[in-house]
């Protein structure tokens, strides 16, 4: 795998289980570009990206341009003589970039594209109540995610996955297709095909705090989808006396015939605190009150009377 010069692009956690994979299995990465380091933290401390940190752990050369089309990091870029880049969790690229090695540019996306194009495919897949999603590697062209189909995989989603678990098993997953990938055009073993035609495209698009806050007037399945979907992070949340309060983990309750109206509150005090919905109850396990720790329901009734 040495012959081959590999520039690698990402930023967080989940760009660098497939960073490591291509190093581990001899892949020769000439550059890593990843975003500049920035203040973090309480601190602000000045720390760079996860995929900086583990690019310098490797003693990997590291760019890290704040403009993608400024010309010294064009130059700078150009002169590690790529013949192929990988995108993993990375900013959009200009063109002069991603058409600069002769190779071409591919990315990974988790998703099985066309389906959840945009900034937040797990979350998105499971807040719509998918049972099935995967990773996708394609080469780049102008439009955002729709350039040509090199390889895809299949990942179910469990009943009980949340963002976390399903983002770990796609990050692994990810990694491996990557290096596959990177294997299959060095060896010029791989075709392409074109994204399939859907009739209707369900998309991913970035998630802001607003999104995250909690419709109880929907039925439970649906609620149960959207805190599953945004757990752990950001955090699918609600007002709770004027404070907000994310809500991590829930249990189901649904029920033939209900009088309450949602989102009314029902609670002992002590073991459950649960909202209504339009079929029945969402009972809260696992939360967070603005200025409290995260916690367990019976800690926080313990603390917190209704």
């Amino acid at each position: 795998m040495k012959n081959l010069r590999v520039v690698f692009m990402g930023t967080p956690e989940f760009a660098v289980a497939s960073l490591k994979c291509l190093v581990d299995n001899g892949v020769n990465v000439v550059g890593v570009v990843t975003a500049p380091d920035k203040p973090q933290g309480r601190g602000k401390k000045i720390c760079g990206s996860p995929v900086s940190e583990f690019a310098l752990s490797e003693g990997l050369n590291i760019l890290q341009p704040t403009n993608l089309k400024d010309l010294d990091f064009i130059q700078e870029l150009s002169q590690l003589k790529a013949d192929l880049q990988v995108v993993v969790a990375f900013r959009m690229l200009p063109e002069v970039v991603w058409s600069m090695p002769p190779l071409g540019t591919f990315n990974l996306h988790a998703s099985l594209l066309p389906q959840y194009r945009g900034a937040a495919p797990i979350n998105w897949a499971i807040i719509n109540g998918e049972h099935e999603t995967g990773v996708t590697t394609f080469f780049l062209k102008h439009e955002i995610d729709t350039g040509n189909v090199i390889f895809q995989e299949k990942e179910p989603i469990l009943d009980n996955d949340n963002v976390g678990s399903l983002y770990e098993r796609l990050m692994e997953r990810g990694a491996k297709l990557v290096l596959k990938t990177v294997i299959a055009i060095q060896d010029e073993s791989y075709s392409v095909s074109p994204q399939m035609h859907v009739d209707e495209l369900k998309a991913a698009p970035k998630i802001f705090k607003e999104t995250c806050r909690i419709n109880w007037d929907q039925e439970v399945p649906v609620v149960h989808n959207f805190i599953r979907g945004l757990s752990p992070y950001p955090a699918a949340w609600t007002i709770l006396k004027d404070k907000t309060l994310k809500v991590f983990s829930v249990k189901n309750e649904i029920v033939n015939t209900i009088k309450e109206k949602p989102p009314e509150i029902l609670t002992d005090n002590k073991t459950y605190l649960k909202f209504a919905c339009q079929n029945g109850f969402i009972h809260i396990k696992e939360l967070q009150l603005e200025g409290k720790k995260r916690m367990l329901i019976d800690e926080f009734l313990r603390g917190f009377q209704l």
